[in-house]
C-alpha cells in the first residue's frame, strides 16, 4: 500500500489534474499489470496543517545526533514531510502580494482551518467536506477525513474541546463520503475514522466508542501517544483492548448515518505516521493492521541505510573502499544487486541525486521484508 499526502498534491499539482489524469493509480502509473501495486491511501492534509500552527514538524534531520526532534518525530519519522515558508519578515508572491514568512496563519474555526500556502502565501482553506471532495477527485483506496492535531502537552480542557470538534468534524466528513462512496475516479473507496485523545485514556476510549458507532470502514489511531515509546505502547495497548471489547459485544446503532457493521466483523486498525522497526515489532502483535511513516525514505535521504545488523551510516569512512561489499548480503533490491557500499558512499559524499534514489529503494524493500516475515509469523501463529 502506498500512502499519498494530500496536502502536497492539492497545492500540486491539484486534485483536477490527478482527477483528469484518471485517478492517482492511473496518474502514478501503477494500476495495472507488471506495475500493479495494490491499494492506495490519501490523508486530508491536516497533520501537515496543524504541524505548521504547532512547530512539532522540523524539516532537516540530523540523523546522526545533531539537532534531533521529539520522540513524535524520531518515531513517526515526520520530519521533511513539510516544507516551511522561511523566518526573516516577508517577499511578493507571484501575484505581487506580500508572503508573511514568520507565520503561516493556520486558523481553526467550526467550519475547518485555513493557512497560508508554502508555494505562494495564497490562503487555502480545508474543511470536512473539501478534503473528501479532493480525495474523491484523487480516486485513492482508503481516505481519511479531516481532524484537528493537538501537540502533546495540550491541556486538558483544550484537549476535550479539540477532540469533540474533531468528531463533528469526522461525521461531516463520513456525510460526505456516503454521498459519492466510488469517488469521481469511479473506484470504490474506503473511509477510516480518526481516533483521537491525546494521552487521556478516557478520551481515547470516548473516541472510540462514538467511531465505532459511525459505518466507517476501518480506524485509523492519531494524534499524540506520548512523549517517549514506552508511552506510546502503553497508550496503544489500552486502545487496542478497548476496541476489542466494543468489537465483541458489536458495534452500536450508526447514529443516523447509515447503520452499523451487520456481521460484526473485525474493521482494520490503521497506525497513523509511525512506522519504525522497533515500534511495529512492539505493537504488532496488539491487532495493528498496518502503519505508515516515511520512516525508510526519511533516514535513506539523510544516509542512513536499513539493514538486519542495524542501520549503516554511509557517509563514514569506514565504507569509502567497501569494494563489492553490497548494502546487505542477500538483499534482493536492486541498489544491492548493482553497486558496493564504496560506490554509495561516493555518490552520499559527491551530493549527487543518484544517491536518494538507490538508498530508498533499499531501505522500502528492507521495510517490505521486514513486514512480510511478520505476516508468516502472524500466519503461523506465533505472534
Amino acid at each position: 500500500m502506498i500512502f499519498s499526502n494530500s496536502y502536497h498534491l492539492m497545492l500540486q499539482p491539484g486534485g483536477d489534474v490527478i482527477k483528469d489524469a484518471g485517478g492517482i493509480h492511473s496518474f502514478m502509473g501503477i494500476g495495472e499489470g507488471d506495475n500493479a501495486m495494490g491499494p492506495m491511501i490519501t490523508d486530508s492534509g491536516g497533520f501537515q496543517v496543524f504541524s505548521l500552527r504547532t512547530g512539532g514538524v522540523k524539516e532537516d534531520l540530523k540523523v546522526e545526533g545533531k539537532r534531533e526532534g521529539s520522540f513524535n518525530d524520531k518515531v513517526t519519522g515526520r520530519e521533511g514531510e513539510i516544507k516551511r515558508a522561511k523566518t526573516g519578515g516577508s517577499k511578493k508572491n507571484k501575484k505581487g502580494g506580500k508572503v508573511n514568512e514568520r507565520k503561516n496563519n493556520v486558523r481553526v474555526t467550526e467550519e475547518g482551518v485555513k493557512f497560508s500556502s508554502y508555494r505562494d502565501g495564497t490562503e487555502v482553506s480545508l474543511t470536512p467536506e473539501s478534503t473528501v471532495s479532493l480525495q474523491k477527485m484523487y480516486g485513492a483506496d482508503i481516505i481519511i477525513p479531516l481532524d484537528e492535531l493537538p501537540s502533546y502537552d495540550t491541556g486538558r480542557d483544550e484537549l476535550v474541546e479539540s477532540l469533540e470538534r474533531t468528531h463533528r468534524w469526522e461525521g461531516r466528513s463520513l456525510r460526505r463520503h456516503l454521498e459519492e462512496v466510488e469517488g469521481s475516479s469511479g473506484m470504490g473507496q474506503a473511509m477510516y475514522g480518526v481516533v483521537h485523545g491525546g494521552v487521556e485514556k478516557d478520551l481515547r476510549e470516548r473516541s472510540l466508542r462514538y467511531l465505532t458507532s459511525l459505518p466507517f470502514d476501518g480506524f485509523a489511531i492519531g494524534g499524540s501517544l506520548g512523549g517517549n515509546r514506552d508511552e506510546m505502547v502503553d497508550m496503544l495497548g489500552e486502545v487496542m483492548e478497548t476496541y476489542r471489547s466494543i468489537e465483541s459485544s458489536g458495534w452500536a446503532p450508526g447514529a443516523g448515518l447509515g447503520g452499523g457493521d451487520p456481521d460484526k466483523r473485525a474493521k482494520p486498525v490503521h497506525l497513523l505516521g509511525i512506522a519504525d522497526k522497533e515500534s511495529i515489532e512492539r505493537t504488532v502483535g496488539m491487532g495493528i493492521d498496518t502503519y505508515d511513516s516515511c520512516f525508510p525514505t526519511r533516514l535513506a535521504r539523510h544516509g542512513t541505510l536499513l539493514t538486519k545488523g542495524g542501520k549503516v551510516h554511509i557517509k563514514n569512512r569506514v565504507h569509502r573502499k567497501s569494494y563489492g561489499i553490497p548494502i546487505e548480503e542477500g538483499c534482493q533490491c536492486l541498489t544491492c544487486k548493482t553497486v558496493d557500499r564504496a560506490y554509495m558512499n561516493h555518490l552520499f559524499r559527491a551530493n549527487e541525486p543518484a544517491f536518494v534514489g538507490l538508498a530508498v529503494r533499499h531501505n522500502v524493500r528492507f521495510m517490505n521484508d521486514f513486514m512480510e516475515g511478520l505476516r508468516e509469523k502472524i500466519m503461523n501463529d506465533e505472534i
